[in-house]
């Protein structure tokens, strides 16, 4: 059986998953939605001395812990310990789905790789080591842990080797550029990605659910 992992994205929980995951439990599917260690969780404080290796970590576990060939999908900051993690663990993973997130390249980090506006969010962070959830999240949102968006991603290979490679490109964004758009000119024109450019904000699990759903579960077959 084919099992969906979810990694979400900055101050959120795996809880920003359940409409998905209910959709894709009811397609047969087993689905694991992540809440990575000290973010998103109501009943943990979020601590500054997690980074991206911890979140790495989360993801390895889950993979270690499913059944059957995994359809990884990450939102947002969730596609770099979801890259991380595959790189450690490919034979766990048959598939690779980006909902409007990071896709790095070795070295790469989320300050590296998004735009100004965004890097001017992280550094409210600096006082505290932790990223204040902005004013319109969930209210089960926590504050994010900076050095997770600062500490570079290690990957020993290239993502070649996974069967499927889906991007989904959020295009609006309020008036802002996306921080995802050098991404998806990295991705647009490269035959080996299946890229998606949708009429939506970036939470796609709230704006297109039904197209989301849909191209996961294409992306299981």
């Amino acid at each position: 059986m084919t099992t969906f992992v979810l990694v979400p994205g900055m101050c959120h929980g795996g809880w920003c998953f359940d409409d998905l995951a209910a959709d894709l439990r009811a397609a047969s599917y087993d689905v694991r939605a992540l809440t990575l260690t000290s973010v998103g969780d109501p009943g943990t404080p979020p601590d500054p001395a997690v980074d991206l290796e911890t979140h790495v970590a989360d993801v390895v576990r889950a993979l270690d812990a499913s059944r059957g060939p995994v359809v990884l999908a990450g939102h947002s900051y969730g596609g770099l310990p979801m890259t991380v993690a595959a790189d450690r663990r490919p034979a766990r993973v048959d598939a690779l789905v980006y909902l409007d997130a990071f896709v790095p390249r070795d070295g790469e980090s989320a300050r590296t790789m998004t735009n100004d506006a965004e890097r001017a969010w992280y550094d409210e962070g600096r006082a505290t080591g932790l990223v204040p959830r902005l004013p319109f999240f969930d209210a089960r949102a926590s504050d994010h842990p900076l050095a997770t968006l600062e500490q570079p991603a290690r990957l020993e290979h290239g993502l070649e080797r996974f069967r499927r490679r889906v991007y989904l490109y959020a295009q609006r964004w309020g008036g802002m550029t996306s921080p995802f758009a050098p991404t998806l000119a990295r991705l647009h024109g490269d035959p080996r990605w299946t890229v998606h450019e949708l009429d939506a904000a970036h939470n796609l699990m709230r704006d297109v659910p039904d197209r989301l759903r849909d191209i996961l579960l294409d992306a299981a077959r």
